[in-house]
Parts: structure tokens; C-alpha cells; sequence
């Protein structure tokens, strides 16, 4: 397995609309296994495919309570009840901003081998059925925050920025 490079903020594959996942064979499980060992380095909860450079709606999550697994063609629906908590991304490294999101969805999509899935999630799997879902549409958590939300984070991704720099 390999760990691929995650695109970070500015990279133009962040904020592409990914295509459908129509075959599911091999390459796809190599690729998921090494989107999983990504996720796992970084470390993270949730990857989204074109987070390391590929336009194919899917991606990996564990959070870490259990659930854990693979997603092709994800389609949300059903939110019920609002959820605010502390909200990071892989792209964006370094800040958290509080965030409003759904406490539970439904999420429908595809397995490994191309067979329905139908997830009920709650909580922490609920928000990262959303983060994901809105990677692949080319979305990125700041563009949900208000501007002194976006200006904090930016002004946190900066100081992030500096501190790596520094020897």
C-alpha cells in the first residue's frame, strides 16, 4: 500500500465535480487501500477521492467507534436535527471552526463490489458522511461558514503555515 498526497487548499481538483464510480474491480480496491493507509497517516477520519487527486465519486472513513469502510456514488438525504461541533479537513491542515451540520442523515450508495449500501448514521459518522459527500462535490467545510468563520480559519491555516516554516 502507498500513502498518497493529499491536495491541499488552492489546488484546483478540491473544487471539481467528481464522476460516477461505474466499475468496480481491482484497481478501484487498490486505490481504496491506498486512500485508506492516507487516511490512516494523515491521521484522519474520512478521505475523499479527488483529496488525492482523483474526479471518481468515493470515499474511506473510520470514525474510529466502529464504523468503518468504503463509499462509492454517495447521496445524502434525510437530515434531521442540527449538530454544532469542532470541524477540520485533511485539505485545510491545521485549523478546527465550529460547524453546524445535521445530527443524522441517511446516506445511500455503493459498496466495494458495486452492491447497494443504506447507512442511517448519527453524530461524528453522520458529519463525516457530510464532509465527504461535499468534497466530491467540489465543496470544502470553510465554504459552510460565515465570513468571520472563513477569515478565522484562513488567519489559523496561516499561522499553521508559519509554525511548519519555522526551524
Amino acid at each position: 500500500m502507498t500513502v498518497m498526497q493529499i491536495r491541499t487548499l488552492g489546488d484546483p481538483m478540491l473544487r471539481g465535480t467528481a464522476s460516477p464510480v461505474e466499475t468496480f474491480d481491482d484497481a478501484l480496491r487498490r486505490i481504496v487501500d491506498d486512500m485508506l493507509e492516507t487516511m490512516y497517516a494523515a491521521p484522519g477520519v474520512g478521505l475523499a477521492a479527488n483529496q488525492v487527486g482523483l474526479r471518481t465519486a468515493c470515499f474511506v472513513y473510520d470514525d474510529r467507534e466502529g464504523h468503518a469502510g468504503f463509499v462509492a456514488n454517495p447521496r445524502l438525504s434525510e437530515p434531521e436535527g442540527e449538530e454544532t461541533l469542532e470541524e477540520g479537513c485533511l485539505s485545510i491542515p491545521g485549523p478546527y471552526h465550529p460547524l453546524v451540520r445535521a445530527g443524522r442523515v441517511r446516506l445511500v450508495g455503493a459498496d466495494l463490489d458495486g452492491e447497494p449500501l443504506d447507512i442511517r448514521a448519527e453524530g461524528l459518522l453522520a458529519r463525516i458522511f457530510q464532509h465527504e459527500t461535499d468534497h466530491l462535490n467540489g465543496r470544502l467545510y470553510i465554504d459552510r461558514l460565515d465570513d468571520a468563520g472563513r477569515r478565522d480559519v484562513m488567519r489559523q491555516l496561516r499561522e499553521f503555515e508559519v509554525q511548519r516554516s519555522e526551524p
